[in-house]
């Protein structure tokens, strides 16, 4: 416990202004990046023809999603169904992990940026699962239905035969490429949740096996299975899933990581100005005249964690395009 959180003399003074100021600057130019880059440009039409894709690229500009992006792999020849298991085995594996932990040490593991983070991965993964048996069921459909295309396809070709203006017409609809659909709510959320637990991930492990474990080595703290599975399956299965799924990965995007640290920020200020609590990060005490340094140093922090796994995304792109180019159905 350090000074009464509760007091007035704990927040009017200039260190509280000036981490507000980061606080506010950084949610205003995460609110700006959103409001400039998500979604179809301009508002356009969410169906397009994938034809008129080599002549107009205007929709793919900002955060345009297509809805068989959130199911399918990144490679023709592994089966959606691959993703669905891996999704649903990491969804439950997350979840009676994170509900044996609040079970052990209570409800207040909630109050650490870490079960942020990691409530947050498990709900990722079990709305994965729901995309995911959703993408399966209409993948099975399509199969069935393009085997049924290709006999119309056989009976245009007789039709071309006995009457070359009719089947032209034929040929040329059955030829015209299907509209992709972008992905909805629930798609959206899901790419969404995707890149921002990406940079929180990053931003929790590096911070802990690399800041503070050498810390708690040193005072002789036991870490126990909780702790150490919580900095590091998170990051296994946020790896695995990465490898196999065709999200996107825009830049922009990193909007969400740094609104989702704020927010546990604001959430932190509102709990310490109500209650007289201990802080779960000491660098977090507004009391320190280097609070406004740590502050910005953190917030600092999240660029290059987050460009960590920008560098992972592109290591994915050009391994899939150098070793599967025919089967690689990834993009950028």
């Amino acid at each position: 416990m350090g000074a009464d959180t509760t007091t007035s003399n704990y927040w009017l003074n200039w260190r509280v202004f000036l981490c507000v100021v980061w606080v506010l600057t950084a949610m205003c130019l995460s609110s700006y990046l959103i409001t400039k880059y998500e979604g179809p440009l301009n508002g356009k039409s969410r169906n397009r023809n994938e034809d008129e894709d080599e002549e107009d690229n205007d929709d793919d500009y900002g955060g345009v999603l297509y809805d068989d992006e959130v199911w399918k792999p990144c490679l023709k020849g592994i089966h959606p169904a691959w993703l669905m298991t891996f999704r649903i085995f990491a969804f439950f594996v997350l979840l009676i992990l994170i509900i044996l932990n609040a079970i052990v040490d209570g409800g207040s593991i909630f109050y650490y940026y870490t079960q942020w983070t990691f409530t947050l991965i498990t709900i990722y993964f079990g709305i994965g699962s729901m995309l995911s048996i959703y993408g399966c069921y209409q993948y099975h459909n399509k199969v069935g239905g393009d085997r049924s295309e290709e006999l119309d396809e056989e009976q245009a070709v007789r039709d071309e035969i006995t009457n070359l203006p009719q089947s032209g017409k034929i040929i040329g609809a059955k030829n015209r490429r299907q509209p992709r659909q972008v992905a909805g709510f629930w798609g959206y959320t899901f790419q969404i949740m995707f890149q921002m637990q990406a940079g929180a991930v990053v931003l929790t492990d590096c911070v802990f096996w690399f800041i503070i474990v050498p810390f708690l080595a040193i005072k002789d703290y036991n870490l126990n299975f909780f702790i150490i599975n919580m900095h590091s399956i998170n990051a296994v299965f946020l790896l695995g899933d990465t490898a196999l799924n065709s999200l996107r990965f825009p830049w922009f995007r990193i909007a969400y990581f740094v609104l989702w640290t704020c927010v546990f920020v604001v959430f932190q200020w509102i709990v310490h100005a109500c209650i007289a609590l201990w802080w779960p990060y000491p660098f977090l005490d507004l009391a320190s005249s280097f609070a406004p340094l740590w502050y910005l140093l953190v917030a600092l922090l999240q660029i290059p964690c987050y460009g960590i796994f920008v560098l992972v995304i592109k290591l994915k792109h050009f391994l899939l395009s150098k070793y599967f180019p025919d089967s690689n159905q990834y993009t950028l």
